[in-house]
């Protein structure tokens, strides 16, 4: 069973930066992308950035795009979202994701059959 488990989550000010980390437990080669997925209270769920494990092509949500950046390191079963220029809208627990196999898109984040726990971001102004 693939599991998930992030950390890197903290306080910040805004214009900081954080870098979150997912690390991944039996790992299976079929899980072909991979997301960061946000959800503030009171908001719906935000896919963030979204990477394909093999090609490593990476797609972005507008709101994140050009401060974030989403990697994947293959020998340590690693996912990472490297966060700058934060701001209080930033603010909110930040999970990672996993496919096994099928389309994937920032949209449709029900698709990701793996999931972590959590990690809260919060950025102070």
């Amino acid at each position: 069973q693939v599991q998930l488990v992030e950390s890197g989550g903290g306080s910040v000010q805004a214009g900081g930066s954080l870098r979150l980390s997912c690390s991944i437990s039996d790992y299976t080669p079929s899980i072909n992308c991979m997301i960061w997925f946000r959800q503030a209270p009171g908001k719906e769920r935000e896919g963030v950035a979204r990477i394909y494990t093999a090609s490593s092509n990476t797609d972005y949500a507008d709101s994140v795009k050009g401060r974030f950046t989403i990697s994947h390191d293959n020998a340590k079963n690693t996912l990472y979202l490297q966060m700058h220029s934060l701001n209080p809208e930033d603010t909110a627990m930040y999970y990672c994701a996993a496919r096994d196999g099928g389309s994937c898109s920032l949209r449709y984040i029900d698709w990701y059959e793996y999931r972590g726990q959590g990690t809260q971001v919060t950025v102070t102004s």
